[in-house]
Parts: structure tokens; C-alpha cells; sequence
């Protein structure tokens, strides 16, 4: 259920209201908006008795509430969230380009990459510092070390920096050192590491496990929200169906649905759903063409030496088409919507 609170209601009577929902066994979490504040109710199994609510002062009215997901589905927050991390808007009228390597190898490398994507056009540095891996005899990550160099990146090139958090057990470490957490698609559902994303204050990039519904992925994102964390943004990075003829197929449509049960802004991985560079930069067109809030894409200054995900990672001369071709979409979006 959402309360809806009347226009002039002071915080005094949002917080009455929240101590009553509390009181009711319940919890209140309150959702500014531009004219209004609400107050969506948690935690209730089944309809929730609101006579006495709609009776305390500063109460417009309540709304009963039909999708699970109550705090990420449009039901509650009709307009489109703006993520805003340093200099970067996830949602805005401007693509976010995130670029790097899959993993961090050394300080030579990520540098060199962090020059070369900067130089390009990218707003956001990626690169992996913990890598969970099919294999356990492949390249695990640098662990700290790795993070101790995105730090350094973000200090000599001003880019923001995003990395994954893998388990409850580094997410402090990542929250330490990173703007933005990714949560990779093999924890989608990892519902302890969700529940501690909710309790930081860094923006939260939540990837679609590669078997999930999209309720199932929006679902997650309720459970990073429902801890207080409404800073998050949500990733397509391809699903596995029968086909084989690339790693995961992108699913497109994704973002369409997505955009229309939730105000989250949502971004697309083509790197990983492809997993042959030359897929990543048609695919990445594809997703800003139908509405994608950005891209997080895999570059290397030399792929066949690449530690991790080498036969997808761009070369700098690739990338630099692709933030062309995304450069002049995004201007062909926005002229059409000033016409």
C-alpha cells in the first residue's frame, strides 16, 4: 500500500505516519517526489487496515498496491529515477558510457586504458578486482591490490570508477574504494549480499541473471531498496536460451518492459552478452536506439594478452567508433524530441 501525503504536509506528519505503520507491525519507507511526499508500506502479507491512517493528519489518500515489487515499480514513483554519482546521471538525456578492461592486471594497464577510454569519451572506468570465475584455476582478480589501482585511476583521470562485490565478505572493502558496486548476474539472487547493498550509500549496478525473469530481476532491486539504498541501477547483459551462436543473447525488448514496470534507469552490457567484439558495437546501438540509460563495455589496449574475456574486449580504435556511433544516436533521440 501507498500513502500519499498531502502537499503541504510537514515532515512531522510523515514521520507520525511512519511511526504508525510501525505500529501496525509494518515498515514505512518514505518517497519524496516533486509536488508530494509518500510513504510506501513494507513488509505486509496481505491488505493493510488503512482507516485510521487516512484519518491522521497530512494524509491525502492511499493506493493500493499490485505488482510485489513496491518500491521499484512505477505504482510508486511514476517519473523516471535520475542516479547521480559525481559528474554522471544514469537516466538523464545523455548515454553513460562505462568502459574498461574485465579485470584489473596491473597499474601499467589499467592506466593505459583509463587514458585511452577517457580520451574516447567514457564517463565511468570498469574493471574487475574480484572475479568470480567458471573455472577455478583461472585468473581470480587482484583482489585489494586491484582496488588500490581504480583508485589511483580515478585520482589521475577524474573518472568515476565501477567494480563488483562478489560476497558479504569484500562488499565493505569494494564500498571503500568504488562509486558504483556492480552486483554481477551470478549474484542476482545472492539475497545476504543484496540485502547489504541496500545499506550503502554508493549506487548499486544490479545485472539480470542470465536464467531470470525480469520480475525476478526487478524483485532483487527490492530488496536493495527495501534496506533504505534507492540509488540503483539495473543491467541486461544477455540470457541463455538454445541458441549458440554468441555467449548469452541480448534481449532488446529488455529494456522496453523494463522502462515501462519500473523507474530505475537501466543500462546494457553487450560485452558479455555477446562475447565476440565485433557483435559489441552493433549491439550497443541496438540498446541506446530502443532507450538504454548506457553501456558497460570491455576494452583493452592489447585483448590477446587480456587476463580475462579477451575475445570480447574492444580495441581502443573500436571503442572510439562506438562512442561515435552512441554520440550521434543520442543526438538523433534528442533532435527528434524537440521536433
Amino acid at each position: 500500500m501507498l500513502v500519499i501525503m498531502k502537499s503541504d504536509a510537514t515532515e512531522e506528519e510523515v514521520n507520525e505516519v511512519i511511526h504508525e505503520i510501525e505500529h501496525l507491525g509494518f515498515r514505512g519507507i518514505p518517497i519524496p517526489g516533486a509536488q508530494r511526499t509518500a510513504v510506501c508500506i513494507v513488509g505486509n502479507n496481505g491488505q493493510v487496515d488503512d482507516y485510521h491512517i487516512l484519518s491522521m493528519p497530512g494524509v491525502k489518500e492511499t493506493i493500493r498496491v499490485t505488482k510485489p515489487y513496491k518500491l521499484v515499480g512505477r505504482e510508486t514513483h511514476p517519473q523516471p529515477s535520475l542516479i547521480t554519482v559525481g559528474n554522471v546521471t544514469f537516466g538523464g538525456k545523455k548515454p553513460v558510457i562505462m568502459a574498461g578492461p574485465c579485470a584489473i592486471e596491473s597499474e601499467t594497464q589499467s592506466l593505459t586504458i583509463a587514458g585511452i577510454v577517457k580520451q574516447a569519451g567514457a564517463q565511468v572506468f570498469r574493471g574487475g578486482a574480484f572475479k568470480p570465475r567458471t573455472s577455478p584455476y583461472s585468473f581470480q582478480g587482484l583482489g585489494e591490490d586491484g582496488l588500490k589501482i581504480l583508485r589511483k585511476v580515478r585520482e589521475e583521470t577524474g573518472l568515476m570508477v565501477i567494480t563488483e562485490a562478489t560476497d558479504t565478505g569484500n562488499i565493505e572493502l569494494v564500498e571503500h574504494y568504488a562509486d558504483i558496486i556492480q552486483i554481477g548476474a551470478r549474484n542476482m539472487q545472492n539475497y545476504s549480499l543484496l540485502r547489504r547493498a541496500g545499506q550503502t550509500t554508493k549506487p548499486i549496478l544490479l545485472k539480470r541473471g542470465f536464467a531470470a525473469t525480469i520480475e525476478e530481476l526487478l524483485m532483487s532491486a527490492e530488496y536493495i531498496m527495501s534496506e533504505g539504498n534507492s540509488n540503483v541501477i539495473l543491467c541486461e547483459r544477455g540470457i541463455r536460451t538454445f541458441a549458440d551462436n554468441t555467449r548469452n543473447t541480448l534481449d532488446l525488448s529488455a529494456i522496453l518492459t523494463i522502462k515501462e514496470l519500473s523507474h530505475l534507469p537501466v543500462v546494457v552490457d553487450p560485452s558479455h552478452a555477446a562475447g565476440k567484439r565485433d557483435y559489441v558495437i552493433p549491439l550497443s546501438r541496438g540498446a541506446i536506439a530502443v532507450g538504454a540509460a548506457g553501456i558497460l563495455v570491455e576494452v583493452h589496449n592489447n585483448p590477446t594478452k587480456a587476463l580475462s574475456d579477451g575475445m570480447q574486449s574492444l580495441y581502443p580504435e573500436q571503442f572510439v567508433t562506438l562512442v561515435k556511433d552512441i554520440e550521434d544516436l543520442a543526438g538523433l533521440s534528442a533532435k527528434r524530441g524537440g521536433e
